[in-house]
């Protein structure tokens, strides 16, 4: 028995929505946790556009699986069958194509997701979809090939929207997923959701999935909330990409600096520091901009005059400070016998 619910069948083919959080750059398997904590029910690790082993894919997989969210993997752009032999076997229960383009291209997947008779997928003792359990090859066979090997197919390119019909009607293909990006760039109109002409491809996708009872799933759109519920709620959308991780750091971060930036006046426009308090020692102040060094007074000139250090705490206007209790002026004319208590404050 497959040790995790698979949602692609059990909610999304049920008409219910599923959101999948992508992976592309996080390796440590705790982020699953992290993804199940945000409500997220589908694992997306992306092996397309990121630099992940098939061992980091399967650490994440399988963590996802253990915490109850179904892991599907995207595979690279003609990777062969070898490839996908190996995501399957280590823990993916889906497994995506990117830039399917015909009929054969469908079948060409299936072919390698599915052990025999639907497909030519090798058959090995222990799989991780069914917790590494040792049972009867032919049980094992048929519990993966219903349960555990769901095949995804990328629709990106203009050249794939007169086909969809055809695709949509291979025998053992599961989900379409349309690219917003590829198929939007491979339009002439990158980023572009919008325009009719997009619309009508998206259109077309859902007509497929519809005739021949297919998930539809939409991915490269992560901010627009409108096409996104038309897209759901109009078109049939049932598995949507949230949001990609690398996303999600770049705009915390960038957020995060720019608060911190909102209230940092610690700089000028060149760089320098500005320090709005003279510094403190010992709790010694110094008034008019001056400051102590070392116990010495230093006028703003930069000059020290030696042995006239400031102690326990005394406070001078103007610039006097005191030596041995004794006020001294600015021209450091020393006036006797006009001894100063600690804590004592002098002003004219």
């Amino acid at each position: 028995m497959v040790i995790c619910e698979n949602v692609l069948y059990t909610k999304a083919a049920r008409g219910k929505l599923c959101k999948a959080l992508v992976l592309r750059l996080v390796t440590n398997p705790l982020v699953v946790q992290l993804a199940k904590n945000a409500g997220f029910d589908v694992l997306w690790v992306e092996m397309e556009h990121s630099t992940y082993s098939i061992t980091e894919a399967s650490i994440l997989s399988s963590a996802g699986m253990m915490a109850g969210l179904t892991p599907i993997v995207r595979v690279p752009y003609q990777c062969g069958m070898g490839y996908v032999q190996q995501v399957l076997d280590s823990g993916a229960l889906a497994v995506v194509f990117p830039h399917i383009v015909t009929a054969a291209d469908a079948k060409a997947a299936v072919k390698m997701c599915k052990f025999p008779p639907q497909g030519k997928r090798s058959l090995w003792l222990q799989q991780a979809a069914v917790g590494m359990k040792t049972m009867p090859m032919q049980q094992m066979a048929d519990e993966i090939n219903a349960e555990a090997s769901t095949v995804g197919l990328m629709i990106e390119s203009a050249d794939s929207i007169p086909n969809v019909d055809a695709i949509a009607a291979v025998e053992g293909v599961d989900l379409l997923i349309v690219g917003c990006i590829d198929l939007s760039a491979d339009m002439g109109m990158p980023g572009t959701v919008d325009a009719p002409e997009f619309r009508a491809a998206l259109v077309a996708v859902s007509v497929a999935c519809r005739r021949y009872n297919k998930i539809f799933g939409l991915a490269g759109n992560y901010k627009n909330q409108e096409f996104q519920d038309w897209a759901v709620n109009t078109l049939g959308v049932r598995l949507v990409l949230g949001q990609v991780d690398s996303n999600l750091i770049s705009v915390g971060a960038a957020e995060c600096a720019q608060r911190i930036a909102s209230f940092d006046r610690t700089a000028l426009s060149n760089g320098v520091a500005v320090i709005k308090e003279p510094p403190v020692s010992n709790g010694n102040c110094a008034s008019n901009g001056n400051f102590l060094s070392n116990g010495n007074y230093v006028s703003k000139e930069g000059t020290v005059i030696k042995e006239t250090a400031v102690s326990n705490g005394n406070y001078t206007s103007n610039g006097n400070f005191l030596s041995n209790g004794n006020f001294v002026s600015k021209e450091s004319t020393l006036i006797t016998q006009m001894a100063v208590h600690d804590e004592s404050i002098l002003s004219h």
